[in-house]
């Protein structure tokens, strides 16, 4: 059997109905999307298929793309012969196992694209929260946080991050300053399986063990509103406490070196699918938004 990518249905119809039109405003009111789903379908079928069909910015073809349209045609043709319970049998459900805070930080304020883009396309998310083997056992996708060594499931990275030490600003007018990272010692540090001290400790040349005291979080977003109920200071991957650091909840220590640079933290996220389940055009069509709106 060929492994050869079959092109989702909805970016061969955006391609034709673009060759025809010629304008993505014109394209995107016939197809009920909007003018960015039109460009990223079209962007996504040249992914696919490896080549330029758009030569200008009047939305001329190029010689490969005016071949590959007449192919589109007469496929599109032979669809439309049979019934229209074979070709539109409602909305693909899609169901994504994702982390709490992961979700809230990063996908929730982008996901507006991707329904605008797929707008055939049935999202629901699962929460998992694999440290307490809160796991969703029927999701088609994954994201996971760690090491990337899963030998139950495929994958590809999705986002690296790095950390830094997140405190509330009346923790830091009241414990502060901080200038040097030994300034740390002897603070309330709290704590996370997620993000482990030692990583940030090295970094800076400190010796410290882990700490074994201190207030302990299994997810990162609690860790981040018990940092800004200025409960201590939470190490934090930068990405993931982009809200709390926009609403001003958690700022960093200092302007010193120690606190203004960053850690690369030694784990990421990944997206994950079992075998075979990037056969389904769906799975396919979401793990390509994502990894392009993560860049």
């Amino acid at each position: 059997m060929s492994t050869t990518r079959i092109p989702p249905i909805q970016c061969l119809l955006t391609f034709e109905a673009l060759a025809r039109l010629r304008s993505v405003t014109q394209t995107a009111e016939e197809l009920c999307v909007t003018p960015s789903a039109v460009s990223h379908r079209v962007k996504q079928l040249e992914q696919i298929i490896g080549t330029k069909l758009f030569g200008r910015a009047d939305f001329s073809l190029t010689t490969e793309g005016a071949a590959y349209l007449a192919h589109v045609r007469d496929g599109l043709s032979m669809l439309q012969k049979f019934p229209s319970s074979v070709t539109a049998p409602g909305k693909r459900k899609l169901r994504l196992a994702v982390t709490p805070t992961f979700a809230r930080s990063v996908l929730i304020p982008r996901l507006r694209q991707f329904t605008e883009a797929y707008p055939e396309i049935d999202l629901t998310l699962q929460i998992s929260i694999p440290l307490l083997d809160v796991v969703a056992e029927d999701a088609d996708l994954m994201i996971r946080f760690g090491t990337g060594r899963y030998a139950d499931v495929e994958h590809v990275c999705l986002l690296k991050d790095e950390v830094t030490p997140l405190a509330s600003p009346a923790f830091v007018r009241e414990h502060g300053p901080f200038e040097v990272a030994q300034d740390l010692e002897g603070e309330a540090l709290l704590r996370s399986p997620l993000e482990p001290w030692r990583t940030w400790f090295a970094a800076r040349g400190l010796d410290w063990p882990e700490p074994l005291e201190g207030s302990q979080f299994n997810d990162v977003g609690l860790m981040c509103d018990g940092a800004a109920a200025s409960m201590g200071i939470a190490l934090v991957r930068l990405k993931l406490a982009m809200p709390w650091l926009e609403n001003g909840s958690l700022v960093r220590l200092g302007t010193s070196e120690d606190f203004a640079s960053n850690v690369p933290s030694p784990h990421a996220h990944y997206l994950c699918w079992r075998t075979g389940m990037m056969e389904r055009w769906e799975c396919v069509a979401f793990a390509d938004w994502l990894r392009q709106s993560m860049v």
